[in-house]
This record gives structure tokens, sequence and C-alpha cells, in this order.
């Protein structure tokens, strides 16, 4: 099933001889449960593709298709309350609120929504990530991957169609990069989530099914890393995702 799908999406910032073509001519397709990374230097990119497809950062052309539906086809308030309910968003800084609990952190989405609690779907949400034992300590009083865990934990309770991650370990220390890593991808496995992730370090975009570099805007599919759960897909040679120079 497919989840995300950009089609000839650009971003240009400024005009005339200042302007800059943050993204070139983007072309991917993401199905159901697949894990993604993007990788490139800094200023490549990354981030613009990050915020056009959450709908963050309207592009200057181009398409964005998230679970069938056209994101930028929607007005403000429509794609707000979208965004909200169909993507999680997965900060390096973690943006937690610091008077809330974890467990009042992981449910704030659904309260913007004005939704009834899901206590099922928490409770299974804290034993995924580790954090029954914390659920009522406050951010301040939580380890750098304590507070990354609950913010995973926020990003899904809505059961997003789509995750963005935007280097979730980039503020994290080797050890606890590697454990919240490998629960990311785990609760994409559990959920067949699937989720984009930005990151600069090689091992772990290693561990996603597919591999992306932005260069100068543009996107390539450098192959992938192992075979998707849904299966069809294997190592590959880079094959260009979307036109100009990478």
């Amino acid at each position: 099933m497919e989840i995300l799908r950009t089609e000839h999406l650009e971003k240009v910032y400024g005009s005339g001889e200042t302007a800059v073509r943050a993204l070139r001519d983007v072309n991917l397709v993401l199905q159901k449960g697949e894990f993604a990374a993007v990788v490139g230097a800094s200023g490549s990119g990354k981030s613009t593709l990050l915020n056009c497809v959450g709908g963050l950062d309207l592009p200057t052309a181009g398409k964005v298709w998230i679970g069938g539906q056209e994101l930028f086809a929607m007005d403000e308030r429509k794609r707000t309350v979208f965004r909200r309910q169909k993507i999680g968003f997965i900060f390096q800084s973690f943006h937690l609120i610091p008077e809330l609990n974890v467990e009042q952190n992981i449910l704030f989405p659904a309260l913007l929504d004005y939704r009834k609690p899901d206590r099922e779907r928490l409770e299974e949400l804290l034993e995924v990530m580790g954090l029954q034992d914390r659920r009522y300590h406050l951010p301040g009083q939580l380890s750098g991957g304590q507070q990354q865990r609950t913010a995973i934990g926020r990003a899904l309770i809505m059961r997003p169609a789509l995750v963005l991650a935007d280097e979730p370990t980039g503020n994290l220390d080797s050890e606890n990069s590697r454990e919240v890593m490998e629960l990311l991808i785990s609760a994409s496995r559990h959920y067949r989530q699937t989720v984009l992730m930005i990151t600069h370090n090689g091992n772990l975009a290693a561990s996603a099914d597919r591999v992306f570099q932005v260069t100068d805007g543009a996107v390539r599919q450098l192959g992938t890393a192992r075979p998707a759960q849904d299966g069809g897909l294997g190592t590959g040679s880079a094959a260009r995702m979307g036109g100009g120079e990478g």
C-alpha cells in the first residue's frame, strides 16, 4: 500500500540571481511499513524535503500525497488538522512540554483534537518504549534517551500514516543513539509504520530499508539496505529519484 508519493517536488527560496533551489524535481514513493533514511551534506536540502513532505513548508511546485490525499490541495486549516492526525514528527531536540509528564506528553496530540485518550494504545506504547516506570516523570527528570523515547511515543499515539524523523539521535550519545534507533525500527516493524528519517550517521542509515541521498536539492536512491517487511525490495544499484545533478 502506497503511503507517500511526491511528484516533481520543487522548493526555491528567493528570486532572480539570488534564488536558491533547495529541492529539484523530487519524485519518490514509500510503501506501508517502509523505513527510509535520507542522508546528505549540511545545506543539501534534507530538512527542506522533510518540511515539504510534512506540510510545514509550502513547495514552489509539485505535489505530495499521503495515504492517497493530496496535501497541498487542502486549505491551511484542513492541512493543519490532517498533519496532526496523519503525520508523526520526531525532532532532534525532543520538543516535549516541560510541565507535562511522560504520559501527558504522549497523549498531547489526541488532547489537541479533543479526543478521548486511547488508554490501551498508551499502555502498549509505554511498554514498547520501556517507559512504564517513568510515566509520571517530567521531562527534566528523564535522560536524553528517555525523552526521545517519549517523543517517539507521542509521534505514534495517533496511528499516523507517516512518521518523519529529523536527526532523532542527534542530541544523544552513541549508546542512547543505538537504543533509540533500535526502538524506532522495532516500533516501525511492530506497527507497520512508514518512516522517513534524516540522519548524518551512515551506520544508522544502513539499518533502513532504503537510503536516499540529497545533493544540491536533487534526491537519488543509493540502494536498499535490506528487504522491506512486505517483500519485493532487494539490494539494488543507485537509481535516480528525480531530476537534476546529484
